[in-house]
């Protein structure tokens, strides 16, 4: 016997008291009525972000062990963006395809070749004379820190305790270099891997995309397609442009460094341009490097100039460039693109840095493409599902019609067999019109 206002359960029924026994529908009706409708929207919306979350977790975890093969896969990919239009332009020009994508490659082997060389030159040229300016440079800054309280001895005091610190930690510095070592055969492996991908990318890689669409649900396969397609010319429109502003932004600085007697202004054009595919965190280092440079080897007067040049070449970029050419061609806020560098950096470091505003471009423009539906509808008015027939019934005919033609001509080939047997019969016939002996005339009776 229960006491007042204590339920008790019962072969999955429960009893409160004195009333009638509830089912389970009606204790699910209840539970139901008593949450409120937002706490459950809450809840649901909960578990499922949640998932997203430890699935987006599980990603990152697997690219860091895969990365010395998904990060060549990804410069092969905005490399092919960039330098498709030149492979189709000579392939219209008569150039086989093959010999299209491996000329397409060795021009931007000579490209990047070239650059370096020029810039490495000037590096030996300028370095022996550069030295004694540095020495002087630095001597002057020392002087300017003396004016500040900090003296000689203060600095002696901190020179010795970071001899101490790396004698003590030269064990640490060794496996640095080691590791160093690594990632340098790493990094030559990954060149040999993206130069590779991009030979076939360029030569099939529309016949990749297709065979990767098997993997979709025929129902979603043009949906995935359109989307697909449209975030791979967003994110051609993007490579060639951020190459665009890349060369406004280190013509600009390398041009101001050299019109000011900063030495290394070419290495500091080609640092600049590399710089500037981390959008807004490249062009801050170095546009300070530049402006470093400038301090140490001609004083300060000359590194604030070169500050004002650096200052003048970035206010281009963000008020000209990046609203009339990066914004139309890819349609990303000023904020989204910070934000999705800080999450690339905090995520995966420089090389999330580097992808993270590609990767966004296309995700965009995939999102737009498949929120608009377009195709569900096409430039006439036509139905979908009319349409959708009447792609399925030339598919079906241009399947059959082959084996039609191969039928057909299985057929003309019996009927002239035929043919032939009838005149060796005829010409087998004696003149009397006996024809009891000859093997054709039984066979025909």
């Amino acid at each position: 016997m229960n006491t007042a206002g204590e339920p008790a359960a019962d072969g999955g029924r429960v009893y409160v008291d004195d009333e009638a026994p509830l089912t389970d529908d009606e204790v699910k009706s209840r539970v139901a009525a008593d949450v409120p409708y937002g706490l459950t929207v809450a809840a649901a919306w909960s578990w499922r972000v949640l998932l997203v979350l430890i699935m987006a977790g599980a990603a990152v975890w697997l690219f860091s062990h895969v990365s010395i093969l998904v990060i060549p896969l990804l410069i092969a990919a905005l490399l092919a963006t960039l330098l498709h239009p030149i492979h189709m332009f000579l392939i219209r020009c008569k150039i086989p395809a093959v010999v299209s994508a491996l000329l397409c490659i060795l021009m931007l082997i000579g490209i990047v070749v070239g650059l370096i060389t020029l810039a490495g030159q000037q590096l030996v040229v300028v370095f022996s004379d550069m030295s004694g300016r540095v020495v002087e440079g630095v001597n002057g800054l020392i002087a300017w820190v003396q004016t500040l309280g900090i003296t000689t001895d203060q600095w002696t005091s901190v020179l010795d305790d970071l001899f101490n610190a790396a004698r003590n930690n030269s064990q640490a510095i060794l496996s640095g270099a080691l590791g160093f070592g690594t990632t340098a055969g790493n990094i030559a492996a990954g060149m040999v891997m993206a130069l590779f991908a991009l030979v076939f990318f360029l030569l099939d890689g529309n016949r990749i995309w297709l065979f990767l669409l098997n993997f979709v649900p025929r129902r979603h396969r043009r949906a995935i397609d359109g989307a697909g397609r449209a975030g791979w010319t967003s994110l051609g429109s993007y490579v060639r442009i951020q190459i665009f502003v890349a060369f406004v932004d280190a013509v600009g600085i390398g041009f101001g460094a050299y019109l000011l007697g900063v030495p290394l202004a070419m290495p500091l054009g080609v640092l600049v341009f590399l710089g500037s595919f981390i959008p807004i965190v490249g062009a801050v280092l170095t546009g300070a490097v530049a402006v470093l440079l400038a301090l140490v080897a001609n004083g300060l007067v000359n590194a604030l100039l070169m500050l004002l040049v650096v200052l003048a070449v970035q206010q281009l970029e963000s008020n000209v460039l990046q609203p009339l050419v990066m914004g139309k061609a890819v349609s990303l806020h000023p904020l989204a693109v910070f934000l999705a560098v800080a999450a690339g950096t905090s995520v995966l470091g420089l090389v999330g840095a580097v992808f993270a505003v590609p990767v966004l471009a296309f995700a965009n423009s995939a999102v737009r493409y498949v929120s608009s539906r377009p195709w569900e509808r096409n430039d006439t008015g036509e139905n979908s599902t009319e349409t959708t027939f009447k792609e399925r019934a030339a598919a079906l005919e241009d399947r059959l019609l082959p084996q039609l033609r191969q039928v057909r001509k299985r057929g003309q080939r019996s009927d002239s067999t035929t043919d032939a047997e009838t005149n060796t019969d005829d010409a087998g016939t004696d003149v009397t019109g006996d024809t009891s002996s000859h093997p054709s005339s039984k066979e025909r009776s």
